[in-house]
């Protein structure tokens, strides 16, 4: 396999550690706390889930998109600013956490004093993926794995949400030095900088936008059906989703980790051929997996998703055909992230507002049937309008100049 191929494989191995770290902490947070008990924990790692996005939108998917000599003073400086925002947000917590009583008050105080942790080893992986070395990340996000889960089965049965907050963020420690230690001989010596993030324009800003709009109207419209439709609607969507999660796997490798290696293709395109063979594998993948899940025994779909199973299978076909289409919508995206960073914020403000208004008008004239197939027409129009984005753009035969930083 040639080293691209190797690069690949790590990539999507490593962001299948950190999203199976992510599901079994939630797993083994349920069964150790009470009814109560995981509430306040689920509403501290939904907090933690959104400050982990805006750092990947506002830091990551810049360091990913640098290139050339100063690749690693844009690292160390990344990192720093993450440890530094971090901080920051750890003590607004902490303070939320004081004012707050009971349970909830002390998991918040918890997340606040871990923050800078888990953040800082998380943003560990983005700046492997520039220097192109994902198998560093994957070592890292591999020990945390093995850190977190025996942690957390060490706990006793009951266990506080703040308690479980600590063991959770204070396991990211070995794999966080580990980091360190595998990027210190890359970013010896370099520059750090932490202006450019400050700085109006940061290009970083137009990726959190793209991160509240594309992330939050989705969740916002699914929960915004429960005013118009019964809970069992929104459940169902919410089954027939969870089941694309592996997918959701690859999409986000491909997102976050991509651009360091379709970069590397000469030219337009190079990068389009590319991208277009990698846009329809996932389309097939999407397809493939929605037809396995639509052949499954109700006694085994029982099992994946109780009682939810029969109301969600019925939505697998539409939620199949938005899966297929994501993987070309995902590609075209990474495509212009690669040509012109500034070209997907429009983009994902348009046609997310767009899945919105189909997802609802959809579930008025056709239920939530309806709802699925247009959540799919969305998809598909935000792919097609990707792709003609990327027809358009016009790339300039000579590279632009080395001093130039997108995070300028």
């Amino acid at each position: 396999m040639s080293r691209r191929g190797l690069a690949a494989v790590a990539s999507v191995l490593d962001q299948a550690a950190s999203s199976a770290t992510n599901i079994l902490v939630l797993v083994l947070a349920a069964r150790l706390s009470s009814a109560s008990g995981f509430a306040d924990f689920s509403m501290v790692y939904v907090t933690f889930s959104v400050l982990l996005g805006l750092n990947m939108a506002y830091v990551g998917q810049t360091v990913v998109l640098e290139k050339g000599e100063r690749l690693p003073s844009v690292c160390r400086s990344g990192l720093a600013f993450t440890a530094a925002a971090s901080a920051a947000a750890g003590v607004a917590l902490a303070v939320v956490g004081l004012a707050l009583a009971g349970g909830a008050g002390r998991a918040f105080l918890a997340l606040g004093l871990v923050l800078p942790l888990v953040l800082v080893q998380d943003g560990l992986r983005y700046c492997f993926s520039a220097l192109r070395a994902p198998e560093r990340a994957l070592a890292a996000d591999a020990l945390r794995l093995v850190c977190v889960v025996p942690a957390l089965l060490l706990q006793p049965e009951g266990a506080s949400a703040g308690r479980l907050v600590l063991v959770w963020g204070a396991s990211a420690l070995p794999a966080l030095a580990l980091g360190l230690w595998l990027l210190r001989p890359s970013v010896r010596g370099a520059r750090m900088e932490l202006r450019p993030y400050l700085r109006r324009g940061h290009l970083g800003q137009r990726f959190v936008v793209e991160f509240a709009v594309g992330n939050g109207s989705s969740q916002l419209a699914v929960l915004g059906l429960g005013v118009f439709a019964t809970p069992l609607a929104v459940g169902a969507l919410r089954g027939a989703t969870t089941l694309f999660g592996p997918l959701n796997v690859l999409f986000n490798s491909a997102n976050a980790f991509g651009p360091p290696v379709v970069g590397r293709a000469r030219g337009k395109r190079g990068v389009v051929r590319l991208t277009a063979l990698m846009g329809g594998a996932l389309a097939v993948v999407g397809a493939g997996w929605g037809a396995v899940l639509y052949a499954l025994p109700d006694r085994l779909g029982r099992q994946l998703l109780g009682d939810t199973w029969t109301a969600a299978s019925a939505l697998l076909p539409a939620t199949g055909a938005q899966y297929a289409v994501m993987g070309l919508g995902t590609c075209a995206l990474l495509t212009l992230r690669v040509l012109n960073p500034r070209a997907t914020l429009s983009l994902q403000v348009v046609f997310s507002l767009l899945s919105v208004g189909l997802l609802l008008g959809g579930y008025a004239l056709w239920g939530v049937a309806g709802a699925a197939w247009g959540l799919a027409l969305g998809s598909a129009a935000k792919a097609v309008a990707g792709w003609l984005r990327v027809a358009r753009i016009e790339v300039p035969a000579a590279p632009a100049p080395a001093a130039e930083s997108v995070t300028a």
